[in-house]
C-alpha cells in the first residue's frame, strides 16, 4: 500500500476542468440566490460536489498514476465514474441551476434548447441505454482497450470523456429533472436500470472467467502487488459483483421518487375533492 500511495498523478488538464466546474457551480448558486431569492437545496449541491470529488479521486493522485499498471485500478475508475460520479452530478441539477441563475432572455433560450429535437433525441432513454451499454461492452471487447493502455493521451482525451459523457446522458432522463420536458415513466426508468445490469454483469463475468490475460497492456511484470491473472480476476469480480449493489441503490432511488410523486398526486386529488365538496 505504501508503494501504491507513494506515486501520484497530477494531470493539469483534468484538474483545471474539475476546478472550473466547481467554480461555475458556485457562481451559479450565488446568482440563483440573487435572481430568484430561492434557496437551492443543499443536498443537490452536496451531490454535485461529491460527484466532482469522486472524479478527482480516480482521475488524479495514485489512482491516476497506476491506471496503466493495474487492471483493478482501471476498473475502479470506470465503476466510480459511470455508477457514482455521473449520477451524483446529474442529481446536482446543473441545468436547472443554469436556468435559475440566468436572466429572462437566457432562460427562454435554454428552454428552447431543452425542448429542441436534438435534446429530445440525445436524452431518449432507449438511445442512451444503447449508447451506454455499447461503450461498456465495446471498450472492453475491442482493440480500443489495449490502444488506450499504450497511449495515455487516448485514455485522457477519448476514453475517460466517452465513459463520463455516456454515463451522464444515460442517467439524465432517469433521475432528477434538469428541465427535461419529456421523461420516461418511473416504471420505464426502473426497467432501464435493471436491464443495464445485463451488459455490466456479462462484461465482468467474461473478464473474471477468462483463462488468459485479455489485455497485453496488463500482461507485464509489476513492481509490486498482484500478478496479471489475479489482477484481472479482481477487476472482473468487482464489475460483476458491485454493479448489482450499485444499480440496486439507484433503482431504490427511482422507486422512492415514484412513491413521492404518487403521494403528491394523491394529496392534490384529495385537495380537489375537498374543494368540490364545499
Amino acid at each position: 500500500m505504501n508503494e501504491f500511495l507513494r506515486v501520484g498523478e497530477l494531470d493539469l488538464f483534468l484538474a483545471t476542468n474539475l476546478a472550473l466546474a466547481a467554480i461555475a457551480y458556485a457562481v451559479g448558486l450565488r446568482r440563483a440566490r440573487g435572481r430568484s431569492g430561492l434557496r437551492w437545496p443543499a443536498w443537490q449541491a452536496i451531490c454535485f460536489y461529491a460527484g466532482l470529488a469522486l472524479l478527482a479521486s480516480v482521475y488524479l493522485g495514485p489512482m491516476g498514476a497506476w491506471l496503466h499498471t493495474f487492471f483493478w485500478v482501471h476498473m475502479t475508475q470506470h465503476l466510480v465514474v459511470t455508477m457514482a460520479a455521473a449520477p451524483l452530478i446529474v442529481l446536482g441539477e446543473p441545468i436547472t441551476l443554469v436556468f435559475r441563475a440566468s436572466g429572462p432572455v437566457n432562460r427562454r433560450r435554454l428552454v428552447r434548447v431543452m425542448r429542441s429535437t436534438t435534446v429530445r433525441w440525445l436524452t431518449d432513454p432507449v438511445l442512451t441505454w444503447v449508447v451506454f451499454a455499447s461503450v461498456i461492452v465495446g471498450a472492453h471487447f475491442t482493440p480500443f482497450y489495449d490502444w488506450s493502455l499504450d497511449n495515455h493521451g487516448v485514455m485522457t482525451m477519448i476514453e475517460q470523456p466517452v465513459f463520463l459523457i455516456a454515463a451522464l446522458l444515460y442517467y439524465l432522463p432517469l433521475i432528477g429533472s434538469n428541465l427535461l420536458p419529456r421523461r420516461p415513466s418511473h416504471g420505464a426508468r426502473l426497467l432501464s436500470l435493471g436491464l443495464m445490469m445485463i451488459p455490466e454483469a456479462v462484461v465482468g463475468a467474461v473478464i473474471y472467467f477468462s483463462p488468459v490475460v485479455l489485455y497485453d497492456g496488463y500482461d507485464v511484470r509489476r513492481p509490486f502487488g498482484l500478478d496479471a491473472m489475479t489482477d484481472q480476476q479482481l477487476a472482473g469480480g468487482m464489475m460483476w459483483g458491485l454493479v448489482m449493489v450499485i444499480d440496486s441503490f439507484w433503482m431504490m432511488w427511482v422507486a422512492a421518487e415514484w412513491w413521492s410523486a404518487e403521494e403528491r398526486a394523491g394529496r392534490r386529488s384529495d385537495a380537489e375533492l375537498a374543494r368540490a365538496a364545499q
